[in-house]
């Protein structure tokens, strides 16, 4: 059995989905969160303790790491001191009971990168993980192929270094909170999203708004996408097969028809 401090910091795989660990030593709670998060699109591996938590570390690569503080062979500020002196510097969410700021300020001097207070919502959570994610690499957490910069989906392609969009061959203008929009329905293409999750990648977990404003820029990107004219196979113009579909009650998906 490998110790608690064992780490090494090899090169990590790439994979389709942000890849975490969830660390907790009550098992209602890491089953519950495991749950959510594989629910939330996450490929989830989970440990009860330091030393469990060590080796799957070295073994999965993790894009990032949730942490309870108080586990029973090792407090988590100093698995994660460990974890940074070993030159691993996958992102650390750290969960705890305490609320004390010096607490906060202990886990962030350690190497953490967020922090929450039990009870939380499942949802703040989800949010947390995503805005940690985007700010240590924009693509993780992202379907597509990694360190590409074009994201084609059916006749619809879009360019994230220039900015430029275009479908069928026809360029589109579009607002840049228009084109993150688009790009998180292509990098998601055929999975339903609800407005939370929009919300959560477009505007960022602490979007203060309503949420109807997915709605109108849903609205604004098919006059845009699905109502523009382009090219037909019998060299007449016309509206393309519409890609952005609407699942009442659940949210929206880019899916072509099949």
């Amino acid at each position: 059995m490998a110790s608690v401090t064992q780490f090494d910091s090899g090169p990590s795989g790439s994979e389709m989905e942000a890849r975490l660990v969830v660390v907790d030593d009550d098992a209602s709670i890491r089953e519950l969160l495991v749950a959510a998060l594989r629910f939330a699109g996450f490929a989830v591996h989970d440990a009860a303790n330091g030393r469990a938590a060590a080796e799957l570390i070295r073994a999965q690569r993790p894009d990032l790491i949730v942490l309870d503080v108080m586990l029973p062979d090792i407090n988590g500020f100093e698995f994660t001191a460990k974890m940074r002196a070993a030159g691993i510097k996958t992102p650390v969410v750290f969960l705890t009971a305490r609320g004390d700021p010096a607490d906060a300020v202990r886990g962030l001097t350690a190497g953490g990168d967020d922090y929450l207070t039990k009870p939380f919502s499942l949802e703040e959570l989800v949010a947390r993980i995503r805005a940690v994610l985007r700010r240590s690499d924009p693509q993780a957490g992202l379907r597509g192929q990694p360190g590409s910069h074009v994201v084609k989906y059916a006749d619809l392609e879009l360019n994230e270094d220039t900015y430029e969009v275009s479908r069928a061959g026809v360029p589109v203008e579009l607002s840049l909170t228009e084109f993150k929009l688009l790009r998180y329905l292509m990098r998601n293409a055929g999975r339903v999203l609800s407005k939370a999750q929009i919300l959560d990648h477009v505007w960022d977990y602490d979007f203060a708004g309503d949420a109807n404003i997915v709605e109108s820029y849903i609205s604004y990107l098919r006059k845009k996408i699905d109502r523009i004219e382009v090219p037909g196979t019998d060299g007449e113009t016309g509206w393309p097969e519409p890609l952005i579909h609407t699942r009442r009650g659940i949210g929206y998906t880019l899916r072509a028809a099949k």
